[in-house]
């Protein structure tokens, strides 16, 4: 059994070219399957039927785990028996009908327009400031993950046309706008970026060190902890708040939960949904503006009133 997850694990990571973070991922969901049935005494994948995931999600669930979680572990383990039945390891896929208890999805938090403005709001002229601004601008000019920021490179950055190539989850590419704000921030600090790389030495990142070196997902969550501080916003500053404040606030102004969901780089329409949220006074907006019976015509009366 062990030997058959090594060799999906392998196949998550070469041939799909999954990231180093979710592949590992797997590895500890797939690990609860195989730690189950060896004390099941299971030994023969073959021998594996519904009733076996079904016993081992409900004592996850006892456990603890929340419904979200136990979505994601069935996911896993549902695409790994998919992958061995194509490779004749298994007739049928012992998950395929088991569905894992729903739990309340939260909104994640953001920030509004004049806080967003607020904590963006960078006095300082050192090169160290003139990096921040630029890389947080771009963070949520173009709503980008940690992760997409942290590894972007000098060519993925088209400022004449006022784009950037991103790669996200899967190794998929995308192209983003930059916003005009961006832009001006980002050429201030590409004026200034090689005085910080030591002579002799070349680095393709967009965004590095006094030192040189590429600016890491840990050192740009402290930089936003020490601008959280130092402009007094009520409560630190997290990089999936400023990827969110970016959704919120396009799909707030446009309506186009597609286009938010192209920039985001969502492959389904319903993580979309999840993740942007609108407030109720922007929802009664839209309904005043849209429903027919939402608003009456000057001099008017309604049947329903006489």
């Amino acid at each position: 059994m062990q030997g058959l997850v090594d060799q999906y694990l392998q196949h998550l990571a070469s041939e799909r070219r999954l990231s180093p973070h979710t592949t590992a991922a797997y590895r500890r969901d797939l690990a609860l399957l195989t730690d189950h049935l060896r004390g099941q005494h299971i030994t023969d994948i073959s021998l594996l039927r519904e009733f076996h995931v079904r016993t081992l999600l409900a004592d996850l669930h006892g456990r603890g785990l929340s419904g979200r979680s136990l979505q994601r572990v069935l996911s896993a383990w549902r695409q790994f028996f998919a992958w061995l039945g194509s490779n004749g390891q298994i007739g049928t896929n012992p998950a395929a009908g088991l569905r894992a208890p729903k739990s309340a999805r939260k909104l994640p938090k953001t920030l509004d327009v004049d806080q967003m403005n607020r904590f963006l709001s960078i006095s300082e002229d050192n090169w160290l400031a003139v990096r921040d601004r630029a890389m947080l601008e771009l963070f949520y000019s173009s709503g980008l993950r940690l992760s997409e920021l942290a590894g972007l490179d000098l060519p993925a950055l088209d400022l004449s046309e006022g784009l950037v190539r991103v790669t996200g989850k899967g190794s998929k590419m995308r192209v983003v706008p930059v916003g005009r704000v961006a832009c001006t921030a980002l050429r201030a600090w590409l004026a200034v970026r090689n005085e910080c790389i030591p002579p002799g030495e070349a680095t393709t990142a967009l965004f590095v060190t006094g030192k040189g070196a590429r600016l890491g997902t840990r050192a740009i969550q402290l930089r936003l902890k020490h601008y959280s501080l130092k402009q007094g916003m009520h409560e630190p500053v997290h990089p999936h708040m400023l990827r969110h404040a970016f959704a919120s606030h396009m799909l707030e102004s446009s309506g186009d939960l597609r286009a938010v969901q192209e920039l985001l780089g969502h492959a389904n329409i319903s993580t979309t949904q999840v993740y942007t949220h609108l407030d109720f006074q922007h929802l009664a907006k839209v309904y005043d503006a849209a429903h027919p019976r939402a608003q009456r015509k000057p001099g008017t009366v309604d049947r329903d009133d006489t």
